[in-house]
């Protein structure tokens, strides 16, 4: 990858977003806790109009870059943007960040990233991402969609193996197919290096956290045109939370070759494994609806639960290069996941009498995927445009086996039932699409994009009915971008995706699909060549067709429904990430999203009223680092804080009456130190919401069954990390 080497100043008058974003980003946090005001407000070395910036130019890698932020990205579209020209709210967490905030599993970069919630309302080990206001229920790697429930499998990728995560916020179904309008989620895996690299990490931390790792890359041949890597990694950790422990490991191997000048071919393969006692009870509110308070180390488990996950995965790429700058490019994927759940959780199902339900199951998920598209530029009315047309097919194959008891009155001190092996279910998903995106230079300062998909859906229940289908569904994606001078660009765009359904109407046939659509309209800054890139967005998500129940005469089913619920999030999204200076990372953001019923015709007090109250109405969150020159050069500093807004529950309860349980809005700070001993050695310290904040993570919605779970009291991660 070629790079250049640009100079570029710092004024005022032409990065005016930039700085208007910097400063509504950071005012939620310095109302919350003013006392954190520090590195980021007194910058005593930059004088406006005077600091200069030698930038070198971003690609889409980030490993090595040291940039909050990435050169371009095809997420959203599939043609390679940079932030700037990508019609949608965007975030890269790179590289680099995931360092500096010592980041190891998904959930770390779902509690970073702007926009985004960490939601455990399943249970503290059975986590769910979410985004204005709807559940993500796809994940990426390498741009092929992957399903994705914290309700049941729900593995964590391991973040040791990638190189950068890209997301879009909004309804993505040009790029995912069917899922929720909320976010899309894409996973780019490390590749192999060009040179000979060596990295052992090794770190330790509270509560018995100890993790190593090996990230080794080398040419494998003397030219260089066949290259591999391998990353190990291994972490044994117990918890705040009393006899909690939890391990996870993984081994990725990867080889790159280049077959000719014009074709390269990519193999890899990871394993990851991962175990833990603590997954899903959580703790029992009172009674009367209010929070117990009890002790954060306090275990509402018991010594027999497990969760225990297993997945290996192929992947392989092919990308040549055609003639006129055009290219084919072929990506698959095959996962097979095992996990087994044995699981309780504390609850009053039966006369308000404290017990336990208990359950096992076992978990079978195969999911296989091919993305294969030809892009590139073609000339028309004496202008340059772009391209992109694909086909993808994803299979999710799923077998769940099934134990009893599934008890609801367990007594509360009893041991680990004698479970049994019941019988099996079994379901296949298949996914068949094809796709066109284009880009048309209308004019200099104006390009349109177009975007276009067709897709098959089938959902196909192997051991009883329920089964569904969508035929020739079709998803569509249009932006506006215009260019306002050479740093700025104010855009619109609307993009839809859409849900299959399974519940049947009057005559016996599956409702139609719930469509979610999302209106945006925004202006992006992008300023040293890259380096830095500012927005801000006003969206709107109308989530259409919802099922809804009726209730008519002869009804051929239990139940019928028919499509006219409505749900519309709307609200801002601002963001900032990259480079202040030479030597300064930022990133971060804020975001209002409030989600509510517009249309529920069975349930009609419903309309107005927010949709899911688990979640919060605003986020805050900020990121930044910070390396010293001259005599202290071996030394950088930052931290995070991190704000959202309350959330709430109104629990029903047993004498008819209610309770507002509610977590107030709160704020976490987090500190990262770090020093580069030599050229080979480097350590770091990250202290962790070190003002020792008490908070809920997330909040009972019963009296019945537990949903208190705590966050992480203040922790300390020490890094050591050797190269060569």
């Amino acid at each position: 990858m070629s790079r250049t080497t640009s100079l570029q100043h710092f004024s005022p008058s032409r990065n005016l977003l930039a700085m208007a974003i910097c400063m509504a980003t950071l005012t939620p946090a310095l109302a919350e806790e003013s006392s954190e005001a520090q590195d980021t407000s007194k910058p005593t070395t930059l004088e406006l109009g005077a600091t200069e910036i030698i930038n070198t130019q971003l690609g889409s890698t980030t490993e090595g870059s040291s940039s909050y932020t990435t050169g371009a990205m095809s997420t959203a579209t599939k043609l390679p943007l940079t932030l700037r020209e990508t019609p949608q709210a965007v975030t890269v967490i790179t590289r680099q960040r995931m360092d500096d905030q010592a980041m190891t599993s998904i959930n770390d970069v779902v509690a970073a990233t702007p926009g985004l919630f960490l939601n455990f309302a399943n249970g503290p080990g059975r986590q769910a991402y979410s985004a204005r206001g709807f559940d993500i229920d796809n994940l990426m790697y390498d741009g092929i969609p992957s399903g994705y429930s914290g309700v049941t499998v729900g593995a964590q990728p391991n973040l040791a193996m990638f190189d950068r995560v890209e997301v879009v916020r909004g309804a993505t179904g040009l790029v995912t197919g069917a899922g929720n309008p909320s976010a899309a989620i894409n996973l780019v895996r490390k590749r192999p290096l060009a040179e000979q690299s060596v990295t052992l990490t090794g770190a330790v931390g509270s509560w018995d956290d100890y993790r190593g790792e090996i990230d080794a890359s080398s040419p494998l041949n003397d030219s260089g045109t066949l290259r591999g890597r391998v990353v190990a990694s291994y972490r044994d950790a117990n918890s705040f939370i009393d006899d909690v422990e939890e391990d996870h490991n993984l081994f990725y191997a990867v080889t790159e070759a280049d077959l000719s000048e014009d074709t390269t071919l990519t193999l890899g393969f990871s394993h990851q494994k991962d175990k833990t006692n603590y997954f899903w009870g959580s703790s029992m509110i009172g009674l009367d609806g209010h929070h117990l308070d009890l002790p954060r180390s306090y275990n509402p488990g018991t010594d027999w639960e497990n969760k225990d996950q297993e997945i290996n995965t192929l992947f392989a790429e092919v990308r040549h290069r055609l003639a006129n700058d055009w290219q084919l490019q072929v990506n698959a994927s095959y996962a097979e996941q095992n996990a087994l759940f044995s699981g309780s959780y504390q609850s009053r199902w039966v006369n308000n009498t404290l017990a336990r339900t208990v359950y096992q199951s076992a978990h079978d998920e195969n999911q296989a995927g091919v993305d294969a598209f030809v892009s590139g530029p073609f000339q028309a009315f004496g202008r340059t445009h772009e391209l992109v047309m694909g086909a993808s097919k994803r299979i999710y194959d799923m077998t769940t086996h099934n134990y009893s008891p599934y008890d609801t009155n367990w007594p509360i001190n009893a041991g680990k039932p004698d479970f049994v092996h019941t019988g099996n279910d079994r379901a296949v998903t298949t996914q068949d699409g094809v796709y066109m995106t284009t880009r048309l230079s209308l004019a200099d300062p104006l390009k349109l994009i177009l975007g276009g998909r067709l897709d098959w859906y089938d959902y196909d229940n192997r051991d009883g009915e329920g089964d569904y289908k969508v035929t020739r569904n079709v998803t569509r994606y249009a932006g506006l971008i215009y260019d306002l001078d050479d740093h700025h660009s104010v855009y619109l765009s609307y993009s839809d995706i859409f849900t299959p359904q399974s519940e049947k109407d009057t005559s016996g046939t599956p409702v139609r699909p719930i469509v979610g659509k999302n209106y945006e309209i925004g202006i992006k800054g992008e300023y040293f060549d890259g380096a830095l890139n500012a927005s801000l967005a006003l969206f709107r998500v109308d989530q259409e067709n919802r099922a809804v129940q009726v209730f008519v005469p002869n009804c051929p089913q239990a139940s019928c429904y028919e499509a006219s619920g409505e749900i519309r999030s709307q609200g801002i999204d601002i963001e900032l990430q990259g480079a202040l200076t030479e030597n300064w990372q930022v990133g971060g953001g804020y975001t209002y999203a409030r989600t509510h019923t517009t249309k529920d015709d069975a349930n009609p007090e419903n309309v107005n009223q927010r949709f899911d109250t688990d979640m919060p109405e605003h986020l805050f969150k900020l990121t930044t680092s910070y390396r010293f020159q001259g005599a202290l050069e071996k030394l950088r500093v930052g931290g995070n804080v991190s704000w959202q807004s309350r959330m709430y529950n109104d629990v029903d309860l047993a004498d008819g009456g209610s309770y507002r349980l509610e977590q107030g809005g709160y704020a976490i700070t987090d500190l990262m130190a770090g020093y580069r001993v030599n050229q080979n050695l480097d350590l770091q310290l990250n202290a962790n919401n070190v003002f020792d904040r008490k908070y809920y993570s997330a909040i009972a919605n019963s009296a019945s069954y537990g949903g208190d779970s705590y966050g992480n009291p203040r922790n300390l991660m020490l890094t050591a990390k050797y190269s060569f």
